[in-house]
């Protein structure tokens, strides 16, 4: 099976599990802290992976790590079916997946606008009026600073790009003169 396969196998199976207890947005914000958790520590990468670590030592690891995260029950135990499989190592792009689908399912769509600069609280909430009438979606705004960007903004929603920023205006114009005749 492919890693993408496996990834969407796990993602759906998640997503039908959070679904039935009524708690998906609960499940994939805590599996979204797991796999940042694990994705953000190298040691635990390391020990988990160990062939010399058993499986009770690695259960009992994860175990002490979701108390930490405060995990429910639901979270825990696909993080253990994960672990018992040796699908640890998908865990981050399978919560990835899973916002996906649970966006999907909600309706939503993520953004991310990247500014020159701190902008106002009211810009972000025209940009995001402006994003959910011309996707007829809700939008979540992920909010960066770039500085290089001299001055405007880019704005990311899945694969599309839009670029209102000075940077990329005096790009494309760099490319138009070198190119003419």
């Amino acid at each position: 099976m492919s890693n993408g396969a496996i990834v969407e196998r796990y993602a759906r199976a998640i997503l039908e599990l959070g679904e039935e207890a009524k708690q998906l947005a609960l499940l994939t914000e805590q599996i979204r802290r797991m796999a940042n958790a694990y994705a953000s520590s190298n040691e635990l990468q390391s020990i988990l992976h160990n062939p010399v670590v058993t499986e009770a030592k690695r259960e009992a690891i994860l175990t002490e790590l979701a108390a930490k995260l405060g995990l429910a029950e639901t979270a825990k135990n696909a993080i253990r079916l994960l672990a018992r499989r040796q699908r640890l190592e998908f865990l981050p792009a399978i919560a990835l997946r899973l916002q996906g689908l649970a966006d999907e399912k909600a309706g939503v769509l993520r953004a991310t606008v990247t500014t020159a600069k701190k902008m106002s609280p009211s810009f972000y909430t025209k940009l995001s009026a402006e994003l959910e009438k011309s996707t007829s979606r809700k939008i979540i705004l992920e909010k960066k600073e770039d500085s290089s960007l001299i001055a405007g903004a880019i704005t990311r929603i899945g694969d599309h790009i839009i670029d209102g920023s000075l940077k990329g205006r005096l790009q494309e114009l760099e490319r138009q003169l070198l190119s003419a005749p």
